[in-house]
């Protein structure tokens, strides 16, 4: 019996044994590795197939030298408009948000001043003397051309009348500047409220009062910003600044908001050196009606202010180890199996997914290199 059970046990575990044995000659035939053969790194038609490996030629591209520097998007100053009052008051409505559209003309906030009233007064008396003092004034001018008035009379008149037109103007003046019709004044429609109008087309972008809030004339109402025209203001350090010329491209992304890259054009180039011994360069954008850029965001731009031609592969095909660049060559392809020579290369630049290296590296014109997959077959 314990015979019996002794070579049960013994079957089963040569069994075992064997499928293990099988199963990793099996792994050992499918996987993805390379055989090392004189130099050359082999892969088989398969291996190649299955990891999505390709092949690709030299080619010569465009290599830009570019001057690297930020700055943010930002409108022309008759595109912004802080909006305050001509005269101090308390607001009496403020009905816009933050983020609301207003066009020329269209009402802000509504301020009220008892000395509003009081200016309206003033015009209205000065506007009612002003028919006395001119009669008065042609009156004595013919009393004086008769010899029957004197100089002194005459002189007077003409002061007063003068001095009446000069406040009627005056008091008129200030009245359109806190937007108060005259027309309404003259008809004895007095107002303690004025009203307050935006003075550009744009968006709503700060608002610093709230009803019953008392304002002066220096203080800062709301702010609108015309979104219309936009630019880059960027910032150019000085060892630079010789580099940029206006019609220069410029290419920039916005870090925070897309990886997208945006083409500019240089504009203006400022002639003054400001903080940090840098200069403001001022660039129109390529595609600005297709922007939705919001004023103030920050960008990173390069400056192309040349271009040069290299040879270059993918940047895939490049493999970097150890500070040293490498590519694979095709060497030869026979009976379904690809064999790679490692070659080392001198790389310049990287632009766009392409990598430059020194021309004076002897390929030949049909010379094919792994431009996909290389790394898995070097980094091993």
């Amino acid at each position: 019996m314990h015979k019996y059970i002794y070579s049960i046990v013994t079957f089963f575990i040569f069994a075992i044994i064997s499928s293990c044995g099988n199963q990793e000659l099996k792994t050992n035939e499918n996987s993805i590795s390379e055989n090392y053969t004189d130099d050359h790194i082999q892969v088989t038609q398969q291996q190649f197939a299955q990891s999505n490996m390709s092949l690709g030629k030299l080619s010569e591209s465009e290599f830009p030298v570019m001057v690297s520097t930020s700055g943010m998007i930002d409108v022309p100053p008759e595109n912004r408009a802080m909006v305050s009052a001509t005269m101090g008051g308390y607001i009496k409505t403020t009905p816009l948000l933050i983020g609301d559209k207003v066009r020329k003309g269209q009402l802000l906030v509504t301020i009220e001043n008892p000395e509003f009233v009081s200016l309206q007064q003033q015009y209205m008396e000065v506007n009612g003397q002003l028919s006395y003092l001119k009669a008065e004034y042609q009156r004595q001018q013919t009393l004086l051309a008769e010899n029957i008035t004197s100089q002194k009379n005459f002189l007077k008149a003409e002061s007063d009348y003068k001095t009446g037109i000069a406040k009627y103007n005056g008091l008129k003046k200030q009245l359109g500047m806190l937007n108060i019709s005259v027309a309404q004044v003259e008809n004895g429609n007095i107002s303690s409220v004025v009203t307050i109008y935006a003075p550009i087309d744009g968006s709503i972008t700060s608002v610093n009062v709230s009803k019953g809030t008392y304002v002066s004339p220096s203080t800062a109402i709301i702010e609108i910003i015309n979104n219309d025209h936009i630019h880059l203001e960027l910032s150019v350090f000085e060892k630079d600044i010789m580099k940029v010329k206006k019609g220069q491209v410029v290419e920039f992304r916005i870090p925070e908001a897309s990886k997208e890259v945006y083409k500019a054009e240089v504009h203006l180039v400022g002639t003054s050196i400001g903080e940090n011994r840098r200069i403001k360069v001022h660039a129109h954008l390529e595609k600005e009606d297709e922007a939705n850029f919001l004023t103030g965001m920050f960008v990173e731009a390069n400056i192309i202010t040349k271009t040069s031609k290299h040879v270059s592969l993918p940047s895939s095909a490049i493999v970097v180890i150890d500070n040293d660049s490498f590519v694979l060559l095709l060497d030869e392809k026979k009976e379904n199996n690809y064999y790679f020579k490692q070659i080392p290369v001198e790389t310049l630049d990287n632009y766009r997914n392409k990598t430059a290296f020194n021309s004076s590296s002897s390929f030949g014109q049909d010379a094919q290199f792994l431009t996909k997959g290389a790394f898995n077959l070097i980094g091993e």
